[in-house]
């Protein structure tokens, strides 16, 4: 399978760009695919029904959450209608909709999994790990599904590396949201996953991690708040990963970093 996943998206630009973009390179790059973490896409905090949907609308399949995952209090009903929106697995067991389903697209079945780290969150989530194992048990890669897609929402790359070296083998890719900086350690792990650490946001990178930077500047300089956080607005650029899968197998054949429009270097599929 040919999949892209694209990292969090930031605001009205990233919004912009994704529906400005997505349908093309769905077409140009013949994707299977393509899973978004909308965790960022209204004004920076969270994701209204109405985003979503535009982002369905632009081609995405999946559309994957975080920490803010109902920052915006119509989500909690748009969870539950939509299945194709995903929370966090580890997210409070009240919580409404799901973190892990299995979906048909293209004539194969994927599993999708979204996971929030623990260390230097704001507030402590249930274990990762555990909440991982039970989903991977029980759709097991190149049996009960053709390709799994793991989102680790966490702040620290340490606990993204392990939560990747935990799936290797059991996952087509694992890769990292939510610090909104793509690294660039995009590989194949030995047992045929693939990994990438920090998918980046879809956003403008003239930015503090997709901010307007004079408020950022200012507290950094002075310790002292003076006005709101606002995302910036300038063009963005598309990030994340492609991966292109092996039927049989599950396991990755092959991972691209993406990297389209806006300040950074393009990046992505050559065929």
């Amino acid at each position: 399978m040919r999949i892209m996943f694209l990292g969090d998206v930031m605001g009205r630009a990233g919004r912009t760009a994704l529906q400005e973009r997505l349908p093309q390179l769905r077409r140009d790059w013949r994707l299977d695919a393509v899973i978004v973490n909308g965790e960022n896409a209204s004004s920076g905090r969270g994701l209204n029904a109405a985003q979503a949907a535009a982002m369905f609308e632009a081609g995405a399949d999946v559309v994957t959450l975080g920490d803010h995952a109902f920052d915006q209090k119509d989500m909690l009903q748009a969870v539950e209608r939509d299945p194709r929106i995903l929370r966090p697995v580890n997210y409070a067991k009240a919580a409404p909709g799901r973190g892990a389903r299995t979906f048909d697209v293209a004539g194969r079945k994927i599993l999708v999994i979204q996971v929030l780290g623990q260390v230097f969150m704001s507030r402590t989530y249930d274990d990762p790990f555990s909440a991982l194992d039970a989903p991977l048990r029980a759709h097991p890669l190149g049996r009960a599904v053709h390709a799994t897609i793991v989102d680790v929402h966490a702040e620290a790359t340490s606990e993204k590396m392990a939560v990747g070296h935990f799936c290797d083998g059991r996952a087509s890719l694992v890769v990292g949201t939510h610090t909104h900086v793509p690294t660039a350690d995009a590989q194949i792990l030995p047992g045929g996953t693939a990994y990438l650490t920090d998918a980046g946001m879809c956003g403008d990178y003239d930015s503090v991690i997709g901010m307007d930077k004079v408020e950022p500047l200012r507290r950094f300089v002075t310790g002292m708040t003076r006005a709101r956080f606002e995302p910036a607005g300038g063009p963005a650029t598309l990030s994340g990963a492609f991966v292109d899968t092996d039927d049989a197998t599950g396991l990755a054949r092959q991972i691209v970093p993406v990297r389209q429009g806006g300040r950074l270097a393009p990046q992505g599929p050559a065929d």
